[in-house]
This record gives C-alpha cells, sequence and structure tokens, in this order.
C-alpha cells in the first residue's frame, strides 16, 4: 500500500507534472516573459505614437506648402501682365502726345509713329515678344506660318513668295503665325 501512495501526485506538490520543474520557477518564467512582453507593448506604443505625431506634423507640413505653392500661383497669374503693361506705358504717353498736337503736318505725324512704332516693337521684344517676317525664297515652315495660298513663282518650291501680315513668338511659342503666299512646285 505504501507503494501505491508514493506514487501518486502529491496535490499539494510544487513539481510541474509537464516539465517536471518546480512549479515556482515556471510562474517565476511566465511572469518575466509577461513583464517583457509588456515592456515591448510599451516600446511600440510609444514608436506608434511618435510615428502618429511625426505623420500628423508632415502632413500639415504639406498642406501649408501646398496652400503656399497655390497662393503663389494665383499671385504670379494675376500679376503675370505686370511688366508687360509697364513696357507698354511709354507707347501709350508718345500715342497721347502726339493726338494732343492739333496742327501737325503729314511729315510730323508719320514720324511720331514711326517713333512709336519703334518703341512699342522694343517693348515687345524686352518681352520676349519676337516677329516672324520670313524673307521672299525661305524655306515654308509651318509651325511658324500660315501659307494662305499657292502661287506660281521663279522660288523654289515650298519657298515663301510673299509675307501678308508677319507672325510672332512668345518665348518659342507661336502667338500668331506669319501669313505668307508660298510658291508652286514647277
Amino acid at each position: 500500500m505504501s507503494e501505491n501512495n508514493s506514487k501518486q501526485p502529491n496535490s499539494n506538490s510544487s513539481v510541474d507534472p509537464n516539465t517536471g520543474e518546480p512549479a515556482s520557477a515556471q510562474f517565476a518564467e511566465e511572469a518575466d516573459a509577461l513583464s517583457r512582453a509588456q515592456a515591448d507593448l510599451a516600446l511600440l506604443q510609444a514608436k506608434s505614437a511618435d510615428l502618429a505625431d511625426q505623420f500628423l506634423r508632415a502632413k500639415a507640413e504639406a498642406d501649408n506648402a501646398r496652400r503656399r505653392a497655390e497662393e503663389e500661383i494665383a499671385k504670379a497669374r494675376k500679376f503675370a501682365v505686370e511688366s508687360f503693361a509697364e513696357s507698354l506705358l511709354p507707347v501709350v504717353d508718345s500715342l497721347e502726345a502726339g493726338l494732343l498736337i492739333k496742327d501737325a503736318t503729314v511729315d510730323q505725324i508719320r514720324e511720331g509713329a514711326q517713333a512709336t512704332l519703334r518703341q512699342l516693337l522694343a517693348a515687345l521684344e524686352r518681352n520676349k515678344v519676337l516677329v516672324v517676317n520670313p524673307g521672299a525664297g525661305t524655306k515654308f515652315d509651318p509651325h511658324q506660318q500660315q501659307a494662305i495660298s499657292v502661287v506660281p513663282s521663279e522660288l523654289e518650291a515650298n519657298s515663301v513668295v510673299t509675307v501678308l501680315q508677319k507672325g510672332y513668338l512668345i518665348a518659342d511659342r507661336v502667338l500668331r503665325p506669319a501669313l505668307v503666299t508660298v510658291a508652286a512646285t514647277k
């Protein structure tokens, strides 16, 4: 009988039946693992809060940059012609001064108109508005010229014969194509 009693586990025993280790050692290991997990969780929560804060700051900074850029674009659009308009004011002044002369001769009017035209062309050039005025015999360029008609000519085929109206470029972009007649093929 005493043998049967010694083989049965003692219900008050402090040994884990699965590992054979004392129950207090297992409890200590589980407590250490739990405290490590809690420390890891606290660290991850702190990192998460820090990243969330960084994200919100970056988002606010991006929103501010976008808003500033939109304001700059709006100002640029609003005042884009300011420099151009400023360069045209002397032309207006010249025209007004010419109109104030009551007894101007035809030669004076012509001279004033030519001076005013020079001012206007200089103002356009300062603002990167360039004249397209191809000479007779130049090769027809469909990117800067518009052919109004094809005419028989001694010039080479597809070359400009006459310019009916000058064209204009603004910063390498066609503002208005030159209207030209082009030599027909022979």
